[in-house]
């Protein structure tokens, strides 16, 4: 019954169609005005009389729907014609109201639908608009990233002050991931204190102030583990670190690697924000580059000092270095073979040191080579020298000596070291160290060539399981 409504319905059809009804309907008035005519004033001179009086009052009532129907139509195409200039003009939130079934409904429809679409393709292109503004805000922020390295290279080569360049790394580093914060910790000579050489951004004058035990605190995996620390979004820091962390940098989320010199941990330095971030592979790589420049400034500043002082000393342990024990044996030995007397060396290695280091960290370490240096040199007198060899082997030079009597001195050393370490309580921090003994000109008649047979004479100590002396 409904489609059958909708079949005979005016509104459900065609233009075309009403208009054509609307044309039959206004002409019916023309046609019984006609009529009326006709029948009033030609018909009556032939003796026919009619009244269409009534017909005419339809046909005017006809006529009139037939208006009505045009300007409907007139009017929906009005409305279309306004709406269509205000979208122009970029009124685009505008819409248009008409909804009949014929083909004003259908103009009216795609109208909106094209005003929707012009909607969304401006939404996209202020998403797109706002996307490019991010990414020309990041570009522009790796400029002036690499901008600084650049800049902290140029003041390393011009021999710049170590405190200068610190400060330089760290206000650069802030740009990385726009955090508000940025430091350095640095180690602290004869000390086993972590001291803020330089910090900037948000709380910069409390993190100045900040001193950390190299054994405690939230960065010790860090140091034990040479790995970077990262505490964000995704990796949140364990509630005890968190509330020391926050106590002393004031800072929700953080990034920090190593600085190495000389494979050891010497300082870190560090990123953090007061909101939650989330830190890339990409900003850890940026980071490492600053911690590279860092390393290097140091090393620069120390070949500085040495030239300038002419050092002769081992940096870490006050010894002295391979060179100068190198130059002071061959000069023994050129004097042994004119008084004919003879003359040895003893090289020393500690068992088991990289696990040590790797289990407890690089100051934890360094903490070690010092102090088994003191006790190699509190055995030995006046005449005999040593020196740090490498990085874990330790060189005597014994004038004087055979080298009966030279291993005598080494195992000497190596009981002193064994029974201090003996009253240490946890047996992983127990150390020992194994010896090599050679002697001039049994084992030859050069420093080279002495030094050769000891190491071998030390390898096979170690082989045979350590903690003993080998001639």
């Amino acid at each position: 019954m409904t489609n059958q409504a909708q079949r005979f319905s005016l509104s459900s059809q065609p233009l075309r169609y009403k208009l054509r009804v609307a044309f039959y309907l206004m002409s019916v008035l023309p046609l019984l005005i006609l009529l009326y005519l006709v029948s009033n004033y030609i018909l009556p001179q032939f003796g026919m009389k009619s009244s269409v009086t009534v017909l005419v009052v339809v046909g005017i009532l006809i006529s009139s729907i037939g208006f009505f129907i045009i300007k409907k139509m007139v009017d929906y195409f009005v409305t279309i014609s306004s709406e269509a200039r205000l979208i122009a003009k970029g009124d685009t939130a505008r819409k248009i109201d008409i909804e009949t079934e014929d083909e004003i409904g259908g103009l009216s429809m795609a109208l909106n639908q094209i005003t929707q679409r012009i909607r969304d393709d401006m939404d996209k292109i202020k998403d797109y608009s706002k996307t490019t503004a991010e990414i020309n805000s990041e570009i522009q922020r790796h400029v002036v990233i690499f901008s600084g390295l650049l800049q902290i290279g140029s003041m390393i080569s011009q021999g710049a002050k170590l405190e200068e360049i610190f400060n330089a790394c760290v206000a650069n580093c802030r740009f990385i991931s726009n955090s508000d914060t940025s430091y350095l910790l640095f180690k602290k000579e004869d000390s086993d204190l972590l001291k803020v050489e330089a910090a900037d951004g948000i709380n910069a004058e409390q993190i100045l102030k900040v001193r950390i035990e190299h054994n405690k605190g939230p960065f010790v995996n860090l140091i034990r583990n040479n790995q970077p620390l990262i505490w964000d979004k995704r990796r949140p820091m364990l509630k005890d670190s968190a509330l020391e962390f926050n106590e002393k940098f004031g800072l929700s989320c953080m990034l920090a690697l190593p600085v190495y010199f000389q494979g050891m941990v010497m300082g870190i330095l560090g990123i953090g924000s007061c909101k939650q971030l989330l830190y890339n592979k990409d900003e850890i790589e940026i980071l490492e580059l600053f911690t590279k420049q860092i390393a290097i400034a140091v090393e620069n500043e120390r070949l500085l000092y040495r030239l300038d002082k002419l050092e002769i000393n081992d940096t870490l342990t006050g010894l002295y270095n391979a060179s100068y024990i190198s130059t002071r044996l061959q000069e023994e030995i050129r004097r042994a073979i004119v008084c004919q007397r003879p003359c040895a060396l003893a090289l020393f290695d500690i068992d088991g040191f990289a696990e040590y280091r790797k289990r407890f960290g690089g100051l934890a370490s360094e903490k070690i080579l010092k102090k088994i240096a003191l006790l190699i040199k509190s055995r030995l007198g006046e005449i005999e020298r040593v020196g740090r060899f490498s990085d874990t082997e330790f060189a005597v030079v014994l004038p004087e000596r055979n080298k009966r009597q030279a291993e005598e001195v080494s195992e000497d050393i190596r009981e002193k070291i064994e029974a201090d370490f003996a009253e240490i309580s946890d047996s992983r921090q127990k150390l020992s160290v194994s010896g090599g003994v050679s002697e001039n000109p049994l084992d030859g008649v050069s420093a080279d060539e002495l030094i050769k047979v000891a190491r071998d004479k030390l390898l096979q100590a170690k082989a045979e399981g350590g903690n003993r002396v080998k001639g």
